[in-house]
């Protein structure tokens, strides 16, 4: 739900206002924007940040200063600026990624992106390395690699792998705009129970270079993730490259005595 602006002000870091606070004001009211945005204030249901004029009134500053505290965080990857739109938490944070399972169409537009994909490769293969097979239990399956974009922006590469049925039932609906879990679950009758996902990095070969539009040996994030349904089945294997400064993933740890 979108943010009430008039609300009381909040304490700034270290339970100070904005009058207390010894640091320059506009770095009190940046830490107070990323602490809050990380506990679901100031965004709406899009990810779109509060207007300047809405943020000075919540924080009772100047626009000024919400221009100078909000700047850091879009040059650090925090929020993107969209003219005409607004100002969007990019889908890089960590609260995207903790608890809910979701593909990348679902991810990005919570991020206030339109999420699409351009097709690189689909059909039935049996030309796979064995893990795929193992883990889906199937000699030939199918696949769908795709670019995937944020506002026309490619910003992914994900390469997927299903079971023969399900992929002879995927390849009847529109690959460029599907969202596969609600299509899954929705369409296909299959429950989804949880997913089982492995996080590394990689740089940049030729080919997802040229894709991703980086120079060769850039960094990329990758996950390969399996997918399983209420019955243990496998129902997708996805292996994928992303680029960094869209995605990030965050762990919770303990230590016990």
């Amino acid at each position: 739900m979108p943010v009430n602006a008039r609300k009381k002000r909040p304490a700034l870091a270290n339970g100070k206002t904005c009058a207390e606070a010894s640091a320059p004001l506009h770095m009190q009211i940046r830490d107070a924007i990323r602490r809050q945005v990380r506990d679901g204030e100031l965004i709406d249901e899009t990810g779109r940040l509060m207007t300047e004029a809405e943020l000075g009134r919540h924080f009772g500053v100047s626009r000024i200063t919400i221009r100078n505290a909000i700047a850091p965080l879009v040059t650090e990857g925090m929020f993107a600026r969209s003219r005409g739109r607004g100002t969007f938490l990019r889908s890089n944070q960590p609260e995207n990624w903790v608890g809910r399972l979701m593909g990348f169409s679902e991810t990005i537009r919570d991020a206030g992106y339109k999420a699409g994909a351009k097709i690189l490769q689909q059909g039935m293969t049996n030309r796979h390395d064995p893990e795929i097979g193992a883990q889906l239990r199937e000699r030939a399956v199918w696949q769908l690699k795709r670019v995937r974009l944020a506002d026309e922006t490619p910003i992914a590469i994900e390469h997927a792998f299903y079971p023969p049925d399900i992929g002879l039932e995927l390849e009847k609906r529109d690959l460029v705009s599907i969202i596969m879990y609600r299509v899954f679950e929705d369409e296909l009758g299959f429950s989804i129970k949880d997913a089982k996902q492995t996080i590394g990095a990689e740089l940049a070969d030729a080919s997802s270079a040229k894709l991703l539009g980086v120079k060769v040996g850039s960094p990329l994030l990758s996950i390969e993730r399996v997918t399983f349904g209420e019955d243990g089945r496998a129902l997708e294997l996805l292996r994928a490259v992303y680029l960094p400064n869209y995605f990030r993933l965050s762990i919770s740890l303990t230590r016990h005595s």
